[in-house]
């Protein structure tokens, strides 16, 4: 579990390509203060497991299925990441639930300074907008952002400028590919719903009211 807190930049040290998956080597320094073999490090949001580290770096294999469906395949030798430890119980919630399992990804539509801020709109499938909503969270290369703006096939989200020097987005420009996690909370009540409603009335026993979610734990 994690936050969407970002603790550090990484920097990608090697990538070896083994078949579909990759071995991937990440220079860091937060990270490694506490870091152990099986320990869970988020690249990019993106959940992996410490196989082997040093005084500088760490290492973690990208299987097939996260190859194919995360960003982490367009990394090269040198490029910036966003590194986060597994939350710790007795630290503090400053993001939104993360599990590390990405939705999908995005492709950065627009990007515009006002102010002290940047906009970003960010193009994504319809299976992943359906979780998405004004003021929600959203979790975009591991960073936990809030959703200020929604189209039919995009988010845009506003980053303050602690954000732009302290993660990997304020490096990106339009047509940029994003790791993109759904609020998981949304997606445990689609899939109650969905359940639910699939099941033909005679065996639902009953109706669908603000007592009988409360009772089930929304």
């Amino acid at each position: 579990m994690f936050t969407g807190i970002v603790e550090e930049k990484g920097t990608i040290r090697s990538m070896r390509q083994t078949g579909e998956s990759i071995v991937m080597s990440v220079e860091a320094a937060i990270v490694l203060e506490d870091v152990s073999i099986g320990d869970s490090i988020a690249v990019n949001g993106v959940c992996l497991t410490v196989t082997a580290y040093d005084a500088r770096s760490f290492s973690v294999d990208v299987m097939p299925e996260t190859v194919r469906h995360t960003s982490l395949n367009d990394l090269r030798r040198g490029s910036e990441v966003n590194l986060e430890r597994a939350m710790s119980a007795a630290g503090r919630f400053g993001g939104h639930f993360v599990s590390g399992h990405i939705d999908g990804t995005g492709k950065i539509r627009s990007k515009e300074r006002q102010d002290n801020a940047v906009y970003y709109e960010i193009a994504v499938d319809p299976s992943l907008r359906k979780y998405m909503l004004m003021k929600g969270s959203v979790a975009v290369d591991g960073t936990s952002l809030t959703i200020f703006g929604l189209t039919d096939d995009s988010i845009t989200i506003s980053i303050i400028p602690h954000t732009l020097d302290e993660t990997v987005i304020g490096s990106k420009g339009v047509g940029d590919i994003v790791n993109i996690e759904c609020d998981m909370l949304g997606k445990y009540v689609d899939q109650f719903m969905q359940t639910y409603m699939s099941q033909p009335p005679s065996n639902q026993g009953h109706s669908l009211t603000e007592s009988f979610l409360r009772d089930n734990g929304f």
